[in-house]
Formats: structure tokens, sequence, C-alpha cells
């Protein structure tokens, strides 16, 4: 098994979910690019079984944390609990120690457990009372939101949003997929391919791309694309009335340098997942939206002109010239 590509897990994940061709190389490209991965869609279009499928087809530990409002913080990390016989505390881990954690409807928690995932989303590691526990090595959370449902749920904080690598939004399938899914699902039984590769595959893959030449152009494109999103003035978008709206107009902040740092790590993860050793603008054009989408702060102007998010981002991306 070790030894295996990563297209081997692209396709055991294609082989249960029908479409979402982006979606499965988003949650690939998480993997290799050492991320957490969030997936934003309205409910039945196989977010969670496609979380599930690459768990499954890694050969790795899985755990699925339903996220509620009555969720308590060492839910998810784990707590001290006091052994009477032993007369000491002992340390009961949560289900945060696992290779691949889905954070199922991660937006209907509160603040406080949110918060618990902060430290181990950045730092890999979580305390519970007086020591910090390192995390398994790979270690990924996967987190869905439903868009359409906005009852019982909370805000994300944007110190937790930033944490996340990328943000992929699902959408419903096309009417032959959608065919595809009734046959492979409601006339036979598809059950996810397991263990096509390993932990030490993902250990090689991440350090292949880490080897991936990033040329100093490239890397000049892709911190002017992340400034673009800071300074937006000059650049304007034309909605679909034909109105022209100002960026800087519809954005309250922009992105962070984690975004650079995300932006230069997928481009690598993608162009080691095509098979070769160097940065191509294209990959960095392409991922833009995946990481700056849930990164920038656009405010009500945005939502009032009618005007889509990645439309934004796309005209970001446009004004910055390529090497």
């Amino acid at each position: 098994m070790t030894g295996s590509h990563p297209s081997a897990l692209t396709a055991a994940i294609g082989a249960t979910i029908v479409g979402q061709h982006d979606v499965v190389e988003s949650l690939a490209l998480g993997l290799i690019a050492e991320g957490h991965i969030l997936l934003e869609g309205p409910p039945g279009v196989a977010k969670t079984l496609a979380c599930r499928a690459l768990a499954i087809a890694l050969d790795g530990t899985f755990k699925r944390i339903q996220f509620t409002p009555d969720l308590l913080p060492s839910d998810i990390v784990g707590t001290r609990i006091f052994d009477q016989r032993e007369s000491a505390f002992q340390t009961v881990l949560g289900p945060i120690f696992a290779n691949v954690v889905l954070a199922d409807e991660i937006n209907r928690a509160p603040a406080k457990v949110q918060s618990a995932l902060l430290e181990a989303m950045q730092e890999r590691q979580v305390t519970i009372g007086p020591a910090s526990h390192p995390l398994p090595e790979p270690f990924v959370v996967m987190a869905t939101m439903n868009p359409l449902d906005a009852e019982g749920t909370y805000a994300l904080p944007v110190a937790q949003m930033d944490r996340f690598l990328m943000k992929v939004e699902v959408g419903y399938p096309s009417s032959d997929e959608e065919l595809t899914i009734l046959e492979r699902f409601a006339v036979a039984r598809t059950v996810p391919q397991a263990r096509v590769c390993s932990l030490a595959d993902v250990a090689a893959w991440r350090e292949g791309a880490r080897a991936v030449h990033l040329d100093a152009k490239v890397r000049r494109y892709i911190v002017g694309i992340v400034e673009a999103s800071r300074h937006a003035d000059g650049i304007a978008v034309r909605g679909d009335d034909g109105t022209l709206l100002a960026a800087s107009a519809a954005i309250d902040y922009g992105a962070s340098p984690r975004a650079t740092l995300a932006l230069a790590n997928l481009a690598r993860a993608r162009a080691f997942l095509d098979g070769r050793d160097f940065v191509l603008p294209d990959d960095v054009r392409g991922l833009a939206a995946a990481v700056l989408r849930h990164r920038i702060g656009f405010n009500y102007r945005l939502a009032a002109s009618g005007v889509a998010a990645d439309r934004v981002i796309a005209a970001l991306v446009a004004a910055v010239p390529a090497p």
C-alpha cells in the first residue's frame, strides 16, 4: 500500500461520490497541504459522505462530532475525572484525537465550543488541565455547514474561519449525475473503498509537495492577490443589472497573511497532484476563491448589489498582473 499516488485516494472517493469533482480534489489538496477544509452547501449534496469516504479510504482513525447547541468544549477535547480508587485525576481524551475529524454542522455550536477547536486546528495540540497533548499526525478537520437554515446557528468567529485552509462550496448535481446517484444508492448498495492509502503515503505526499518549486515571481503574484483584498481601490465589479460596484466599498477587511501561506501551500499541492515539480500562475488563480472567500469581510453592500462574492474575488485576481 505504501507508495501510492494521491490519484488513488481521489479515485476511491470518486467511486462513492457522484460528480463533485472540485470537492473530491479539494479534500485531497487539503490533506496534502496540511490544512483544514470547510464544506458549505445545502442538505443532501454529500458533504458528510465525502468526508467519510476520505476517512475510510485513508488507513487512519476517524471521528465524527455532531455539533449541537448543548455541546460542551470537554465533549470535543476531553476532560479530567477523579478516580477514587487511585485518588488521582485521570485524563480522558475526546474525539478530537483522530487523523480525520468530521465536524458536522459546525455552526450549530456556540462560541465557547468553537474556541475549543482553535488550539487544535493551529497548534495540533490541545490543553486539558495543566498538560498539553499532541494530536496524531496527520490531523485534519473537515467541517460542514448548511447555508440555507439560519435558525439555531451561530456565526463562526473570524479567527476560526481564518484557520480553515479553504472553503469549498458544494452545489447540486446535474440531472445526469442525480440519475447516477439514484442508481448507485437506491438500486444497489455502494460501500466506500477502504484503506487505499496509508499514513506513510500522506507523509510522503506532503514531503513531495513541500519540494515543489515556487518561483519568486509566483510568490510575488500570491502576495499581490492577497494584498489586493486589503487595498481594492480602483477595482470594480459589474452586477447583473449592469451597475458597477466598487470592490473597496463591499469589503470591510481583507485576508490575513495566513491566506498567503494557504495559497502557496495549496498551489504546491495542486502541482504535486498534477505531477509537476513547479507551480504555475494558473494553480494560484484556480485556488484563489477557495482560499479567500471565507477570509475577506464582505459587508451588506455586496448582498444589496446581488453580486456574488466569487465575482469580486475574480476581479481582485484579474487586477494583479500574472507573471
